[in-house]
């Protein structure tokens, strides 16, 4: 069967603010927007797949600018909830590349609306790949249960599914990361984890290697950790493991550079290209997303990561 979508991501929006000042000292702070899998959604679509995103929107000031910047992407949005709560906020400093400062403000925000109910489950079945992460667990109750049901149905369709628990100390706390990936991992087929916060909150293990091989074990069939330490992205295929660098060592800020690499790497999967070459069509993706501040605004489009990528010069 013709699927309708490439890929289609389930999580939170977020409004953003950024400068490469000090919070204490910023006069001015640039607005965007932002999210984890929403800069997934859109990291993928200005590669050229056709994505959709679901989410719930807070129907405030900025519903009307965030709703119009994605049909501007071209994201489908028929999804996207309206809802009577406030949209989030994150804020982010990039002074120097030894200073970040990272703020939330994600308390009762219109995404912890998203439930069970919010789930169409004809528009499951018209995507190639589901994408959703820990931080759209951790969002409430009624997301988690949501997250669980997307991949359900995913699983049933022959829906490929693609998880990252995408841990972070200031959203949850490492008992409650082992209860989303335990939750979520038997139903999962692509599975992205950093090495230096999401295997270290969630296994008591240090060897890469025997990671690869529990997480295989319980039948995950493509497994890519990216590790700061090795400067690069360990990924294992059905057991068979490669090794991809990073595409550049010229960072100015790394807020939503994985999520970019997630994207790139699921759009060049629904592609057909081997996890390999999406690993290093995704590294190229995120290296250049690396090299600018924030989240989405960084994010390259499809002329710039295939001209590096068809070159042969990575």
């Amino acid at each position: 069967m013709t699927k309708e979508f490439d890929i289609i991501t389930i999580g939170e929006c977020l409004i953003e603010f950024s400068t490469n000042q000090k919070l204490e000292f910023a006069e001015c702070l640039h607005k965007y927007y932002g999210g984890d899998s929403l800069v997934v959604a859109i990291a993928a679509k200005r590669l050229g797949s056709n994505v959709g995103f679901v989410t719930c929107l807070g129907n405030d000031a900025f519903k009307d600018y965030m709703l119009t910047s994605w049909d501007n992407e071209g994201l489908d949005t028929r999804h996207v909830k309206i809802v009577e709560e406030k949209n989030g906020i994150y804020m982010v400093s990039r002074p120097s590349l030894e200073e970040k400062e990272f703020i939330y403000y994600r308390n009762k925000i219109a995404p912890a609306k998203l439930s069970i109910n919010d789930i169409d489950e004809d528009y499951i079945k018209s995507t190639k790949i589901i994408y959703a992460s820990g931080i759209t667990q951790s969002l409430s109750m009624g997301s988690r249960e949501a997250v669980k049901r997307v991949f359900e149905i995913a699983k049933e369709n022959g829906v490929i599914t693609a998880y990252d628990p995408n841990y972070s100390s200031l959203i949850s706390t490492n008992d409650e990361a082992k209860e989303f990936f335990d939750e979520i991992i038997p139903l999962t087929d692509i599975l992205f984890m950093s090495s230096k916060y999401d295997t270290k909150s969630i296994f008591e293990i240090e060897s890469l290697e025997n990671i690869m091989k529990v997480i295989s074990d319980i039948g995950v069939q493509t497994i890519v950790i990216k590790s700061s330490n090795d400067k690069g992205y360990h990924i294992s295929n059905h057991r068979t493991t490669t090794f991809v660098p990073f595409y550049t060592d010229t960072v100015i800020d790394t807020t939503s550079s994985g999520d970019a690499f997630n994207g790139a790497f699921l759009h060049a999967i629904a592609n057909s290209y081997t996890p390999t070459e999406a690993a290093k069509i995704a590294s190229i993706d995120a290296g250049i997303q690396a090299q600018g501040i924030g989240a989405v605004k960084s994010t390259p489009y499809g002329h710039e990561v295939y001209e590096i990528y068809n070159s042969g010069a990575f």
